[in-house]
């Protein structure tokens, strides 16, 4: 059996990687993994056309300049479809690009599986007819999500997010949660995201709150949790070059761990906000993005939110702060967002309520299996009815 993926995102190089997993278990015969990914994927045996992670990109500004790139790399994927010709191709969000590669398996035959797909039924309903034209069927991980791609007239499996899942197998440090929660005073999260675009836009942001917070609460503690080594230095290097002092620890790898002990948290958007919900910790979300994407958002999204939390609940769970530039009354709001929560416990626990009653509704485990299960029933049965055709009725 031979898979292709396409996967873009750092979060879902982590799905995928796991789904790899637990597809070759399921499989008895010889199983290979090709496509695009990342270092995960890598790990459990994908035959990498091109590190695609790499490239994980957020807003107009920052796509534009890599569509060549983009270009160059369907056409890879185009040559390499038409050569091999998998039992099916899967991919993992990133539809931006991920669409193009669904049409070019449907010009040769390949079925189409979309594993943690777009939220559509958010802020691009228009795009089903995508949907309709180039995939076979909608690895659903939301149970409302799963119901209107049905509505809609989507082949559709309902099979749980992979995030539930990470969090639930994540073997949580208790030594280090517990020094996190030893430390005097109130700790703040801060994550400020896997992509290296996200880390340099918004960290600025992030150091800017962190300096007014701690002039006025100068009890406050920061954990800063990093994707990889170079988010670590890099964060460093900016906090060095930072014009306060901060009482502020660096970490890689604990990103779970100090969701778990901090008191609250303030975050990028992104994946992330499943595992804040799922640990019911409060988090302020913030993101920075260019002008001509804020510009372009007004007139086309029709959501007010992008936390998937906030979109599941219609509202601001997690109170979102979007903003273009470094100084901004939106970066003030943030600011007294979490001023409240550190001042008001009552306030923050009320948070951490509201939560709860979300995450005992939607957090579910055992997605990947599921999903694992669902692509190797269907790829079995459409491989044993090509090599064992029905007979015409007479």
């Amino acid at each position: 059996m031979h898979l292709f993926f396409s996967v873009g995102e750092p979060s879902g190089d982590q799905h995928a990687a796991e789904l790899i997993r637990e597809f070759r278990h399921l499989h008895q015969g010889e199983t290979r993994f090709s496509g695009f990914g990342g270092p995960e994927m890598q790990a459990e045996g994908l035959e990498c056309l091109f590190q695609l992670t790499d490239l994980a990109v957020v807003g107009l500004g920052q796509v534009l300049p890599l569509v060549k790139k983009f270009y160059g790399l369907v056409q890879v994927a185009k040559a390499f479809l038409k050569k091999e010709k998998p039992d099916a191709v899967v991919l993992v969000d990133f539809p931006g690009f991920n669409w193009w590669i669904a049409a070019a398996a449907k010009e040769v035959g390949i079925p189409v599986y979309y594993y943690c797909p777009p939220q559509l039924w958010a802020w691009a309903p228009w795009r089903i007819r995508k949907v309709h034209r180039s995939v076979d069927c909608v690895l659903s991980v939301l149970p409302f999500e799963a119901e209107w791609y049905r509505k809609h007239g989507v082949d559709v499996e309902y099979v749980g997010h992979p995030f539930f899942d990470e969090v639930a197998r994540h073997d949580l440090d208790q030594r280090e949660v517990e020094e996190l929660k030893a430390v005097s005073g109130q700790s703040i999260g801060i994550l400020p995201g896997s992509r290296k675009q996200e880390l340099l836009r918004n960290f600025p942001v992030m150091l800017s709150v962190m300096s007014e917070l701690y002039e006025k609460h100068p009890h406050l503690k920061f954990q800063v949790a990093c994707y990889k080594n170079w988010h670590l230095n890099q964060a460093r290097k900016m906090y060095e070059e930072y014009e306060s002092q901060l009482p502020i620890e660096f970490h890689i790898g604990k990103t779970s761990e100090i969701i778990e002990a901090a008191d609250m948290c303030m975050m990028v958007s992104g994946s992330v906000s499943l595992e804040m919900l799922a640990r019911k910790t409060p988090a302020a979300v913030m993101y920075r993005v260019n002008w001509l994407t804020s510009i372009l958002g007004r007139f086309l999204l029709t959501v007010d939110y992008f936390s998937l939390p906030n979109l599941i609940a219609k509202s601001p769970l997690m109170p979102e702060f979007p903003l273009v530039r470094l100084q901004s009354p939106k970066v003030d709001r943030l600011t007294a967002q979490l001023d409240e929560w550190i001042s008001h416990p009552e306030i923050l626990n009320q948070s951490k309520e509201k939560m709860s009653v979300l995450a005992d509704e939607i957090v579910e485990t055992g997605g990947v299996k599921r999903a694992a299960r669902v692509l190797h029933g269907r790829l079995t049965t459409e491989t044993q009815n090509q090599e064992f055709p029905k007979s015409k009725a007479a």
